[in-house]
């Protein structure tokens, strides 16, 4: 773990790099196999077959020693308002989380702030506790948070109204695939934090029902992923609208040329904190599933999911179509599964999230809309249905799995 004060120096390269692969392959007619790109926008073009199987595969090992993160803090050490710190301890929060015991300090001293940290490591509340902090110390503060997908930004109001509960700071969601109109009116009630992804921003503040002439701190969540997505003009032309000097912030499991250029554009001299230890969690284990000649990737799959142990299963293909497809087959043979993918109204999303998180269906089947910021409890096991199109790609989906110390596993098919 390193913290350093200095935005110059040594650029560190891409962490996740593309399998390595030759002529891009044609689309297959074989039944559940994914076709193009589904409409994912910006997405890089998905890989053949020649990849390194070896990178799929990892060994849980549980060892005697183990290395223990001892924190500087408590969260009742930090200089934060003492409604604050009783709703803190209310959720049962003592310890914070390394990514949260590096940045909170930081960022009450209204420091600019680089976060790089694995997904699951308590990101949300290393900006929301501090940022909560100031609106109780300042009222008029506004807060937006950019985020890549609309169930991360639902996830950040849940936890900001958890934080919150009675303190009189409020939030309102700003995301596509839902009527724009309640958004609006939320708008019109001036909420102290705004939450949204960049397309239905940028929407709302062409029609006028948003203005960041008032917002002097911005939250950038999951940066690198809005970056994979093609958001990085949506979010250049965003961030020049707020007013300068701002208070900025930017959190990412990856960090690219592409971040260090708008961390250089918008952020004054930022601290940066890094608390990545390895890609994937040592308690997650991961292996590949051969498909044999002959033998269909659906009842492979199908005879798994049977399995007693496939209790919570998190099916990741490439495209909204085959997603859908391959759900509907599942439900055909008896599995109680959902789908979530980018054609699905928000609502239906929600409700297909809702229902994997409370155990009322056993699969739930996604498109990489789903692999990173998800909060998601208890996930037994990952399976690549089809190829990431990338090794980070790779490491945000098996890291749904083995959070919170607990075993989880990973496995990919292979055709």
């Amino acid at each position: 773990m390193q913290t350093s004060r200095t935005h110059r120096g040594k650029r560190p390269g891409r962490e996740g790099r593309p399998f390595h692969h030759g002529r891009r392959g044609q689309p297959s007619r074989a039944p559940f196999r994914a076709r193009g790109q589904g409409g994912q926008r910006g997405r890089k073009r998905f890989l053949s077959e020649r990849i390194d199987v070896s990178r799929y595969i990892n060994k849980a090992v549980i060892t005697e020693a183990v290395e223990h993160f001892v924190p500087e803090h408590r969260f009742a050490d930090f200089a934060i308002d003492a409604r604050l710190k009783a709703a803190i301890a209310k959720k049962g929060y003592t310890e914070p989380t390394p990514i949260q015991d590096r940045t909170i300090s930081h960022i009450l001293r209204r420091e600019d702030v680089v976060g790089i940290a694995n997904t699951g490591t308590g990101k949300t509340a290393a900006f929301l506790v501090p940022l909560i902090d100031k609106i109780l110390k300042h009222k008029d503060e506004r807060v937006l948070v950019m985020v890549p997908t609309r169930e991360l930004a639902q996830q950040i109001e849940g936890e900001l109204r958890g934080f919150a509960a009675g303190l009189s700071v409020h939030g309102v969601v700003c995301v596509g695939g839902v009527g724009i109109g309640a958004q609006m009116a939320g708008l019109r009630r001036r909420p102290h934090f705004v939450i949204g992804t960049p397309g239905r921003l940028k929407d709302l503040l062409e029609r006028k029902a948003l203005s960041l002439a008032d917002f002097r701190t911005a939250v950038l969540d999951e940066a690198d992923r809005m970056l994979d997505m093609g958001f990085v003009h949506d979010m250049r032309k965003i961030l020049s609208l707020l007013p300068s000097p701002r208070h900025t912030l930017f959190f990412a499991a990856t960090f690219s040329r592409e971040i260090e250029k708008l961390v250089g554009e918008f952020l004054r001299t930022p601290v940066r904190v890094s608390v990545k230890t390895q890609e994937t969690a040592a308690s997650i284990e991961q292996d590949v599933v051969r498909i044999p000649p002959g033998k269909q990737k659906l009842d492979v799959l199908y005879d798994l999911l049977i399995q007693p142990a496939f209790n919570k299963v998190l099916v990741f293909g490439r495209t909204k179509w085959g997603v859908e497809k391959l759900a509907k087959a599942l439900v055909a043979k008896g599995i109680r599964a959902e789908s979530i993918h980018g054609n699905k109204t928000q609502g239906r999303r929600q409700r297909a999230l809702d229902l994997f998180k409370r155990d009322h269906v056993q699969v739930l089947v996604a498109t990489d809309v789903a692999a990173r910021g998800l909060d998601i409890v208890g996930v037994s096991h990952v399976i690549n249905f089809d190829l990431p199109a990338s090794h980070e790609d790779y490491i945000h989906r098996v890291g749904r799995t083995g959070r919170a110390g607990k075993r989880g596993t990973a496995l990919t098919f292979i055709d």
